[in-house]
């Protein structure tokens, strides 16, 4: 089997030489997003640790269903924050983008992201168990 390169203009164009995501085996390895809206590459949420994880949730969100996916299969989240102030906006996000579904979660602090953000995510996911 093939890994499959995923792209959708619904999500944030890279920035380098990498896929926003890989499909293979069964799953759907999503690259580090930020709270860049799509359209403009503008960060979105100003210094509001919850509202950059919800654009980033949104972002992982519409690469995962190009990749035949969804939030709801993620089965791990990594998440890279500046501060570890910004832990509880970041976990008041995934309260709201995945309810009572409670993927594998790893936040790692002191994290230097692009200018002006705060919050960068990776996800894995499992493909067509809906």
């Amino acid at each position: 089997m093939t890994p499959r390169p995923i792209h959708t203009d619904r999500a944030p164009a890279p920035a380098g030489h990498y896929a926003q995501a890989i499909v293979h085996g069964g799953l759907a390895y999503v690259a580090g997003q930020l709270a860049l809206d799509p359209a403009t590459g503008a960060v979105v949420g100003g210094d509001s640790a919850e509202a950059q994880a919800a654009q980033t949730l949104a972002n992982i969100a519409a690469v995962l269903e190009a990749a035949g996916s969804g939030l709801d299969l993620v089965l791990s989240l990594t998440v890279f924050v500046c501060s570890r102030d910004d832990w509880p906006g970041v976990n008041a996000a995934c309260i709201a983008a995945f309810g009572a579904h409670t993927p594998a979660r790893a936040i790692v602090g002191g994290a230097e992201l692009k200018p002006g953000c705060r919050v960068e995510m990776t996800a894995i996911a499992a493909i067509g168990e809906r």
